[in-house]
């Protein structure tokens, strides 16, 4: 699992027990699960006891790094070893490892579950409709000659039965690269499952 470097600086922060004490550490932990995941009302810094006492800048980042750990650990249904691996390199001791791995271990198929309802799919493609219209002249041309296709595309999203129509036109040539594209990304999904 691999998080962006201000997220890792945000743990390196969190885990350090100089800028976040022990105690200020495993409430904060507390917090990220409970504002974030049990949609708690949430408090600023300011009115909690043990926090408000400890620099706003630090405690940000370190809430904002641990919010995203835990999301994207869930999201990859990382396990312990993933996660203990990447506080190690953000220079966590063992304690403050342990807790953490213990406290997300336990929320984590919470937290898998509300980020699956909030989930958003792409559009399904479910059926086609085509025709061909050949122009042989315009108002403003005398000779045209050229075909057009006009192709209507059948969409679903998500869990909803309704179709949408997505209508286009198109020459010979872009229908052509629309096929191979799509033939492309066909081919490119399965490899993917594949692995």
């Amino acid at each position: 699992m691999e998080v962006s470097a201000e997220v890792q600086e945000g743990l390196q922060l969190a885990g350090d027990s100089g800028h976040l004490p022990n105690e200020a550490y495993t409430y904060l932990v507390e917090k990220v699960f409970e504002d974030v995941f049990k949609r708690a009302k949430a408090r600023s810094f300011q009115d909690d006891e043990i926090l408000k006492s400890l620099d706003a800048a630090v405690l940000k980042q370190a809430y904002g790094a641990l919010s995203t750990l835990a999301l994207e650990g869930a999201k990859h249904d990382a396990n312990s070893s993933s996660i203990s691996t990447l506080l190690e390199d953000c220079k966590w001791n063992t304690d403050r490892t342990n807790s953490f791995i213990n406290v997300f271990l336990d929320q984590k198929e919470e937290v898998r579950v509300l980020l699956g309802n909030i989930r958003q799919s792409h559009p399904h493609i479910v059926d086609v409709d085509w025709r061909l219209d050949y122009y042989m002249k315009s108002n403003h041309v005398d000779k045209i000659n050229e075909a057009s296709y006009l192709i209507t595309l059948k969409t679903e999203e998500g869990l909803q039965n309704a179709t949408k129509d997505v209508q286009f036109s198109c020459s010979l040539e872009q229908l052509q690269d629309l096929v191979g594209k799509l033939k492309d990304a066909s081919r490119s999904l399965e490899k993917a499952s594949l692995s």
